[in-house]
């Protein structure tokens, strides 16, 4: 089945589902590999199996599935050569107990299984190897019972012990030995018994030290007397060791002698597994079976949608007998999409045997192929507009397209042109119908309608629409054409009422307004004259971007930037930033020394004794002057 129509109608959903009620790993992995079938003798026989295993699993009965979950694993472990442990041993039986039980409870229920029972008469029972195992396995380990030799071993080991801790309480009663004990009991370090002795006094007991503590402060001792009957206790363990293995490995080996039965078993188990898996889905959906045919008759009635639930509003729709091809019309979000995908997934679930929701009398055909373009083809990677995606996935299934082929397309011709796309569309569709397929299409094109609606094989549906409400009510009207609704769809979206009333009007009328409207141009603004603050030295103003009161230094000749004396540093900022706080002239007197407001005491004391003729002064300044030259003279 195409790999682009299971995508597109998320029909891998509706076996992601199944997976989870199948128990065995083989079962999972079938399901995941299962396809649709095109046959109709197998459909047949898939849906059968199906109502077999629901109708067992309505009358209250349970399948007993045993160590399904484990015996794929189990039996690779066989085939590797790898000894299976005794609770493994255990799962592995209770597997093929399950045979036989599985084999039983069809024979018993042969009346409502008839199928599954002549499929449970092909297991093979091994009676033999199960009672073998239960014999011999008991609690997750090899029973005492399992061999003579095995339970004279073991006897050994108890009497061992026995004399070892009659020998180590002696030794712990003694009086001799009291002080020396850190604790008065047996510990058993690396399979030897031991006495916990104080470090102090390791030296001082007959024995070997097996193991000191973390703290150094205790001396764990197998005493001298312990040492040969500890050493036979150690050769006994490894005697039970090597008889527990030689047992499970002839454990092992009846399994390994039936292995190609088993695996035939498992196959038969497996697919058990994978049809009541289908069973569990169809009780939970209270799916029914649907009739089938050969001859691309499509008669659904109150078919609804897996996997919208309760959502889902059931679909009525006949094709085929009348009809080979169905135009579908009506509003965006009224469900169009909704009925393609509902009609290729109950045909898909049909075909793999599954049962559909859906009531008494529908009839599903079988397609030799199913194809759907559905949804936005565009792609950025193949540089494809949605037009282009749609045109590419159409000319591929149109190449592939044989007879007794079901096609869904949704919104065809749509992305381009309206008058191209419909041509386009139609002479599609055409080609399909030529083809010998049934075709279900979907379109907002008028033109695509009216071809519907006169060709001799094709019939038009329409996607109910409440008027009174404006809202789609998701129901198939066959025989009708509905209208894409845009003013419902511009009115949700709060589309401006005033420009939805002309809409309407144009569409009664087709009266639309051309007069030219003249605008009024905006009176053309008068040039605004930049006109500077005249500023002058010594003026307060206010720096407004700062917010700090500054005094004007120099106004910078054919610029709008003054040079300000702020918190003893000289700022150039532009006019606009500047607002005259006082003049110069309102601050000091006439003839005032402007200069000396931007000069420290110091300067304007040093300027003052060289104007009044003072050699210290004038020897500095000249001190200054030679020095200058010197740096002058050194940097050339």
């Amino acid at each position: 089945m195409n790999t682009d129509t299971i995508e597109k109608t998320q029909f891998h959903l509706i076996k992601e589902k199944l997976i989870q009620y199948a128990i065995s790993s083989s079962a999972k992995e079938s399901i995941r590999k299962m396809q649709p079938s095109i046959h109709l003798e197998v459909v047949r026989k898939r849906l059968k199996e199906t109502a077999e295993a629901k109708n067992l699993l309505n009358s209250n009965q349970h399948v007993p599935f045993m160590g399904l979950v484990t015996i794929d694993y189990l039996t690779k472990q066989v085939e590797k050569g790898i000894l299976m442990e005794p609770k493994e041993l255990i799962d592995y039986a209770d597997f093929l107990r399950s045979n036989r039980l599985i084999q039983q409870f069809m024979k018993k229920n042969e009346f409502l299984v008839p199928l599954l029972s002549k499929y449970g008469e092909s297991l093979q029972i091994f009676p033999e190897i199960e009672d073998e195992i239960y014999r011999v396995i008991g609690n997750g380990q090899v029973k005492t019972e399992a061999s003579k030799s095995l339970k004279k071993i073991r006897n050994s080991i108890n009497d061992c012990e026995k004399e070892i801790e009659d020998k180590l309480n002696k030794f712990l009663r003694s009086s001799q030995n009291k002080e020396k004990i850190q604790e008065s009991f047996i510990v058993k370090k690396k399979e030897r018994y031991t006495v916990p002795i104080k470090a102090s006094y390791k030296n001082q007991i007959s024995g070997t030290i097996v193991e000191i503590s973390a703290t150094g402060a205790t001396a764990y001792i197998e005493p001298a007397a312990l040492t040969k009957i500890n050493d036979k206790l150690y050769q006994l363990k490894m005697e039970e060791m090597t008889e527990v293995y030689q047992i499970l490995a002839m454990l092992n080996g009846l399994i390994a002698e039936k292995m190609v039965a088993i695996q035939s078993n498992m196959e038969v188990i497996s697919q058990f597994d994978v049809i009541f898996a289908k069973g569990k889905y169809s009780r939970e959906i209270n799916g029914m079976e649907p009739l089938i045919n050969k001859q691309g008759i499509i008669d659904l009635k109150g078919v609804k949608h897996p996997l919208l639930g309760e959502q889902a509003v059931p679909l009525t729709l006949s094709l085929g007998k009348d009809y080979r091809g169905l135009t579908i019309t009506g509003p965006n979000a009224g469900g169009k999409t909704v009925v393609l995908k509902t009609v290729a997934l109950v045909t898909l679930q049909t075909m793999l045997g599954l049962q559909i929701i859906a009531e008494k009398g529908t009839n599903i055909a079988i397609f030799d192929q199913i194809f759907v373009d559905i949804g936005d083809q565009q792609s950025i990677e193949n540089a494809l507009s949605t037009f282009s995606g749609h045109m590419q996935n159409i000319a591929q299934i149109l190449a592939e397209t044989k007879k007794n082929s079901l096609i869904l397309l949704d919104e065809i011709g749509s992305g381009t042109e309206p008058n191209e796309g419909a041509a386009l569309a139609i002479a599609i569709m055409e080609a399909f119908y030529q083809k010998g397929s049934i075709l279900i299409t979907t379109t907002h094109y008028g033109e695509i309608k009216k071809f519907s609606q006169e060709h001799e094989d094709f019939t038009t549906a329409a996607m109910a629409f409440d008027s009174a409400t404006l809202t789609p009510k998701y129901q198939l009207i066959l025989g009708q054409t509905g209208e894409s609704n845009a003013f419902w769809i511009a009115d949700k979206m709060k589309l401006n009422q005033n420009v939805l009333e002309k809409a309407r009007d144009y569409l009664a009328t087709k009266e639309y307004s051309t007069e030219k409207v003249v605008f009024s141009q905006p009176k053309k603004q008068e040039e605004t004259v930049l006109k500077w603050v005249d500023f002058e030295k010594g003026d307060q103003v206010l720096w407004t971007e700062k917010q700090k009161i500054a005094l004007v230094y120099e106004t910078i000749l054919g610029s709008d930037q003054v040079i300000i004396y702020v918190e003893k540093e000289f700022v150039e900022v532009s006019r606009k930033r500047l607002q005259m706080k006082m003049k110069a002239t309102e601050l000091y007197p006439a003839n005032y020394d402007l200069g000396s407001l931007f000069e420290s005491h110091k300067v304007r004391k040093e300027r003052r004794d060289i104007d009044r003729g003072s050699k210290k002064a004038h020897k500095k300044l000249y001190k200054e002057m030679i020095e200058r030259q010197r740096l002058e003279k050194k940097s050339k």
